[in-house]
């Protein structure tokens, strides 16, 4: 039996032991009388006193045994299979961007992933990519993960942020990446992925029109993953 069983066992037999005890105490007679006490009516007050007190007890028995919430990183591990390397668009993903002509103004971490993202970073291998028109564009998008925390909260290295002049370049780098998962919010790129990579999630909306067994549709990733 797992350690962790003998220890669950063990503890809710003190448990039990214990509340058993505190009830035999409580209702053990006290020294013989000579004299038989005259038989009193109880108050309603004094007649419910007994249950209210099994029931405080009864809701410390729940509380003791209520099984415990699973964590982000719990939740993560589960959702993602156990898999070991994982994909990632940035555009509408990561960024708050949602094309690579709005990269040349800017590029802007959404808050509300970052949370998901280090979590991903504690189990699996993650890559980034994105298509970018120019190198200032790269500089950008690295400065604003870089200002997020990515490299220094997480797993996450510079040279994991991947960057394309095409869609086709991306689908490529996945390929030769072979992740157990990729996210991405391209139904076209994720329709051609689909025979090669094992788990997609495409990030959109509204959900595709053509849909394949192994491609799962979110909002987000932070909704994939359940968090508010």
């Amino acid at each position: 039996m797992p350690t962790d069983s003998r220890s669950i066992g063990a503890i809710a037999g003190l448990a039990i032991a214990v509340i058993f005890t505190w009830r035999a105490i409580r209702t053990q007679p006290g020294e013989p009388q000579r004299r038989r006490p005259k038989r009193r009516l109880q108050s309603p007050e004094s007649s419910s006193a007994a249950p209210d007190e099994d029931n405080g007890v009864q809701d410390v028995v729940d509380q003791f045994f209520q099984p415990a919430k699973p964590t982000l990183g719990q939740i993560v591990r589960q959702r993602l299979s156990e898999g070991r390397k994982v994909t990632c668009r940035l555009l509408g993903v990561i960024l708050e961007e949602s094309s690579p002509e709005e990269l040349q103004k800017q590029a802007t971490v959404r808050s509300s992933v970052m949370e998901v993202l280090l979590e991903i970073t504690k189990c699996c291998d993650l890559y980034l990519m994105e298509r970018v028109v120019d190198d200032e564009s790269e500089a950008k998008v690295l400065q604003a993960l870089e200002t997020a925390g990515i490299f220094t909260s997480g797993g996450l290295v510079k040279d994991k942020v991947l960057f394309c002049s095409t869609e086709i370049g991306r689908t490529s780098f996945v390929r030769q990446l072979e992740p157990d998962w990729h996210i991405d919010t391209n139904p076209e790129i994720s329709t051609q992925l689909a025979r090669f990579i094992k788990f997609q999630l495409h990030v959109s909306a509204a959900k595709p029109e053509r849909t394949v067994p192994n491609v799962f549709t979110s909002q987000s990733i932070e909704q994939f993953f359940g968090c508010p």
